[in-house]
């Protein structure tokens, strides 16, 4: 449990900033969010191969960006030589 010291002459509200970014920091809110209720341990396997799953794809989708020099084509654009359909 994160913990701050009032300093001599500072304002409470300077203290309180600093114990609300000291427990942003440690995760306290999250982890207290995490075990509000109790998850089955298929659930939380799941939850966690989805996490994985989205972090694989938006590290791919940045290095095809980087790739790219940052600019895409339109998905909807027909490829090169093709005949329109209307």
């Amino acid at each position: 449990m994160p913990s701050v010291r009032v300093r001599e002459n500072e304002y409470f509200d300077a203290a309180l900033r600093r114990f609300k970014r000291a427990c942003e920091k440690a995760g306290v809110l999250t982890e207290l969010r995490r075990r509000e209720f109790y998850e089955k341990p298929t659930q939380e396997r799941k939850r966690k191969k989805a996490a994985a799953v989205k972090r694989h794809l938006k590290r791919l989708s940045r290095e095809s960006m980087r790739g790219m020099g940052g600019a895409s084509a339109p998905a909807s654009a027909p490829p090169p030589g093709a005949a329109r359909q209307y």
